[in-house]
């Protein structure tokens, strides 16, 4: 089911820093029951999550920066990276 491993990274000052857990976990927790396509997500550490195969990672990177800045986790004009590890 998890069978992808993607790394999860911000940008703060120009430096690319891992997600901390608390904000994928936010992330997955909020999906878990509002967006189905998002439910084959599991936070494993900081900066780390494993994902389904039918996870579309673009979209997860957009719902992801959309859900981070409503939190305040992020500015407005950071950006988070995704990438299959």
């Amino acid at each position: 089911m998890f069978a992808r491993k993607i790394r999860v990274e911000y940008e703060d000052h120009g430096q690319e820093l891992p997600c901390p857990m608390k904000w994928l976990d936010s992330f997955s927790m909020r999906n878990f029951t509002n967006a189905s396509v998002f439910d084959d997500t599991v936070p494993v550490s900081d900066g780390r999550m494993e994902i389904g195969t039918n996870v579309p990672l673009e979209q997860l990177r957009e719902a992801m920066e959309d859900w981070f800045r409503r939190k305040g986790y992020v500015a407005k004009d950071s950006k988070l990276s995704l990438e299959e590890i």
